[in-house]
């Protein structure tokens, strides 16, 4: 038999971006306890939040935990009794541990043999026992950047304080007090429009009883409306919001009961850049940006109420005069900035703190020039395209130039984007203005690349130069710290590389990078141990980018890095490949053979040094060993020019193509041969094999399914 279940936590209002990783923590703690109990019956665990609030339903809950029994195993019969069946001291003594009566004991059979067992039954206890054990430590346990205590500092840390608790089975009241605050079946509507208690009759009437009282407890339903009521609102005019996935995350964990108000702002305002007009909406007002069907900005606003209406139109206007100050300050700083160009301000960066350690703002724009010429000549050169070099320069001179102004002072959500914006109002060639509103790209996992070659390398020299230089100080990411954002940075790095497809040596990047540092009057005690680890740290990056965004297999990420991973664009086109390759036959029973090859080479020793040793013909065995040296020595000149032409599927598919003369040789010939030169000569052979095939990926690194499927 199953019942439904319900918890409620209610409390003080949460801040919205806590609120999607609460919700996530609730349902891991309620399904990892209820599945340890055996309560689940198959149906999932839904959580809701709003503000004041996080909820758990489940349709269909075990009414009680199932029944068990359990087997203590003590001495085997033989020696628990003597031959006339008598028990034994040993099974006395095994029953008085267990607190049993010998008579009690039970001859079991196991894959030993007979053993004297206590085997007890133990009932399950209801379902309303367990919960009531359980939900105060899975409510403490629920997860927050940070908490709060609000009775003594022995009380509960919650994000919080808790005002009520609702838990109910089946419509009944599952009892337990958390600091004083006692479970039951009362609820509250929303704080305004349905402020008087709720008494809730069940677990399936919850979320009707709180849509009466003004409150959508499910952030799809409120999402919904949002998107309806907007919808609606621009309809007539054939007019769109804005697309903002993480504003309207916002206002959904904003309100219980959301209703869209249109606002209208003076045309005026749209001699503002559209990006200046949008962040002042989105970031100080939290107002979605209205666009026509072009994608132009529209003298228009949508706001989101927690309340039921604006009959009287009081908090619209409210909004719009708001507002209008807001981009009446905004135009004021526009007009204000331009007073001075970018070009004048580069003096006053000296004025601005990068960072304590690191000195100001114009010392790391005098790297960036220098890192930013050598970023540009690089990958010009492999590209077969030039960058602009002049161009490049310009722009790293003045990117940080609007760190100074009046606008970014206010709106710091602008730097970069703003500077390009003065750039191309104050004549600069396109190409700098570009780079330098694109130079902060990309700023997340889903954000836009840099569009130009200048500005993709303005925006590698940015994030390389910081990584470097906060290295170099010290400044190193650990744990879930990291507040100069380099895990973001490194990821960025990473992102444009491999999706511009732009070939760079990541080792000689890093080097010319350290010398801008250390030429820039940052101390850097160990260059190469410093360099090290800002190579570990892009590579764990890279590796985190294949495997948890583009999905490819541990094994295969391994068995290409090992051999090598500097150049990004190449490294994912040999995983491609191997990804491609790997659902063929022969490809898992080669690897298989690798990995045997390196394990006799590591039990041997010294398998770098043979692999520069010459492989002696007058000792190979006719038969399966020289035929695997001759098909060896035919494929080698035709994998290396696959792989210096970049067809790596095609130089897998040579390399796979040894299986026949590897599974024969493995089964023919015993490679620790008795006679010493003979032993050390094929030892030599499988170090050069190992050596010239793993430069496209190690094969040895490649988990083998047994079944020959991948795993």
């Amino acid at each position: 038999m199953s019942t439904d279940f319900l918890l409620e936590i209610g409390c003080e209002e949460i801040p919205a971006w806590m609120l999607p990783g609460a919700e996530a923590s609730l349902k891991e703690l309620l399904e990892k306890e209820l599945a340890a109990r055996g309560l689940l019956t198959g149906k999932p665990v839904e959580t809701y939040s709003t503000p004041r609030r996080l909820a758990a339903l489940c349709a269909a809950l075990a009414e009680a935990e199932p029944d068990r029994t359990s087997e203590a195993i003590g001495p085997p019969r033989s020696v628990a009794f003597d031959a006339g069946g008598k028990p034994t001291r040993a099974a006395e003594s095994f029953a008085a541990k267990l607190g049993v009566a010998v008579k009690s004991l039970k001859v079991i059979e196991t894959p030993k043999g007979a053993y004297v067992a206590v085997v007890t039954s133990q009932k399950g206890r209801p379902a309303g026992q367990v919960l009531a054990e359980a939900l105060p430590g899975i409510i403490r346990g629920i997860s927050f950047p940070r908490t709060m205590y609000w009775t003594s500092p022995q009380g509960t840390h919650f994000i919080r304080p808790i005002r009520w608790l609702v838990a109910l089975l089946g419509g009944t009241v599952i009892e337990f007090a958390l600091d004083g605050v006692a479970s039951g079946r009362t609820t509250f509507g929303h704080r305004l429009l349905a402020p008087k208690p709720i008494v809730l009759k069940s677990s399936a009437a919850y979320a009707r009883q709180l849509e009466r009282a003004f409150v959508l407890v499910d952030p799809a339903a409120r999402r919904q409306k949002i998107g309806g009521e907007a919808q609606r609102a621009l309809k007539s005019e054939n007019l769109r919001r804005r697309a903002d996935i993480q504003l309207l995350d916002e206002l959904v964990n904003l309100s219980e009961h959301p209703v869209v108000l249109r606002g209208q702002f003076s045309r005026d305002f749209l001699s503002l850049p559209a990006e200046v007009l949008a962040t002042v909406m989105r970031h100080h007002q939290k107002y979605m940006a209205v666009e026509d069907r072009r994608g132009q900005l529209a003298p228009a606003f949508l706001t989101v109420i927690d309340l039921d209406a604006d009959r009287a139109g009081d908090i619209r206007r409210g909004h719009e005069a708001v507002l209008a100050a807001r981009f009446r300050d905004a135009q004021f700083f526009w007009r204000t900035d331009q007073k001075r160009s970018l070009a004048d301000r580069v003096i006053l960066l000296e004025q601005v703190t990068f960072q304590a350690k690191l000195g100001s703002y114009l010392r790391k724009v005098n790297r960036l020039v220098r890192l930013g010429e050598w970023m540009a000549r690089t990958l010009s050169s492999a590209e077969g395209r030039r960058a602009d070099i002049s161009h490049l320069i310009r722009a790293a001179q003045l990117c940080k130039s609007d760190l100074t102004t009046e606008m970014v002072g206010e709106f710091p959500e602008l730097q970069g984007v703003l500077g390009g914006l003065y750039a191309r109002a104050q004549g600069e060639p396109e190409k700098v203005a570009t780079a330098i509103y694109e130079h902060y790209r990309p700023a997340g996992p889903d954000d836009e690349l840099p569009t130009s070659l200048e500005a993709a390398a303005l925006a590698l020299t940015d994030k390389l130069d910081t990584i470097a230089a906060c290295f170099a100080a010290g400044l190193i990411p650990t744990g879930s710290r990291d507040p100069f954002a380099l895990r973001r940075a490194g990821s960025g790095i990473v992102r444009i590389l491999l999706e511009r497809k732009l070939t760079l040596s990541l080792r000689a990047a890093i080097a010319q990078a350290f010398a801008c540092v250390a030429d820039g009057g940052i101390p850097v005690e160990d260059r190469d141990q410093v360099a090290r680890q800002v190579s570990a740290f892009l590579e764990e990056r890279t590796r985190h980018l294949f495997r948890e965004v583009r999905g490819f297999p541990y094994d295969e990420v391994n068995a290409v890095f090992a051999a090598g991973w500097d150049d990004l664009t190449e490294t994912g086109a040999r995983l491609e490949a191997v990804r491609r390759l790997r659902p063929t036959r022969d490809f898992e029973p080669v690897a298989a053979a690798f990995k045997r090859i390196r394990n006799i080479l590591e039990q041997a020793g010294d398998g770098a040094a043979r692999a520069s040793r010459p492989i002696e013909s007058r000792l190979l065995e006719a038969g399966p060993e020289q035929d695997l040296h001759d098909r060896f020595q035919a494929l080698r000149p035709r994998v290396a020019a696959l792989r210096e032409s970049h067809k790596y599927e095609d130089a897998l598919r040579q390399i796979a193509s040894l299986r026949p003369q590897v599974d024969l040789y493995f089964d023919k010939v015993l490679v620790m041969a008795q006679d010493e030169a003979v032993r050390e000569n094929r030892l030599t052979l499988l170090a050069h094999l190992l050596r010239e095939f793993s430069t496209v990926a190690d094969f040895s690194e490649i988990v083998v399914n047994p079944k020959g499927k991948e795993s």
